[in-house]
């Protein structure tokens, strides 16, 4: 699919479920119906960001909002409302480097399982093409 990158904000929020001030995606840079790229810009002030370093909690949560992103477009592209999901499960997690405030973090989720509602995906984060974290994640879509 032919997608021109999405970095309005107010556009990315027709398209997850959460609302500011827990916002961790800024950009949708690339999609298809088994991966997504997603860009987030590390912000000074942040309830992530301690001491100028977006936390454990906040890369996490970008990565659950990077998925979460994915099946927002993909309903959005059908005409229909991004259903409200919820993390079922986090593995093989590995954090190998914290962001900095005002630094560009990209996500590339590709999917690796789908069936009812629940999709299985392997995320890769980058900072400046240099990997900062890995991990699956388990999502499940509201009913």
């Amino acid at each position: 699919m032919n997608l021109q990158p999405i970095t309005d904000v107010q556009e990315l929020l027709k398209l997850i479920p959460q609302r500011p001030p827990i916002v961790l995606v800024h950009q949708l840079l690339e999609y298809d119906a088994s991966s997504l790229t997603s860009g987030f810009t590390v912000p000074g002030e942040h309830l992530f960001v301690k001491d100028g370093i977006l936390q454990e909690g906040g890369l996490t949560e970008h990565m659950a909002q990077s998925v979460a992103l994915h099946t927002g477009y993909s309903f959005y592209i059908k005409g229909e409302t991004a259903p409200t999901g919820y993390i079922g499960a986090i593995n093989k997690l590995e954090i190998l480097q914290l962001p900095a405030s005002g630094t560009l973090i990209m996500s590339k989720i590709e999917i690796l399982q789908e069936f009812a509602g629940v999709t299985l995906v392997n995320i890769t984060v980058s900072q400046a093409d240099r990997v900062i974290a890995t991990g699956q994640m388990k999502t499940i879509v509201a009913t």
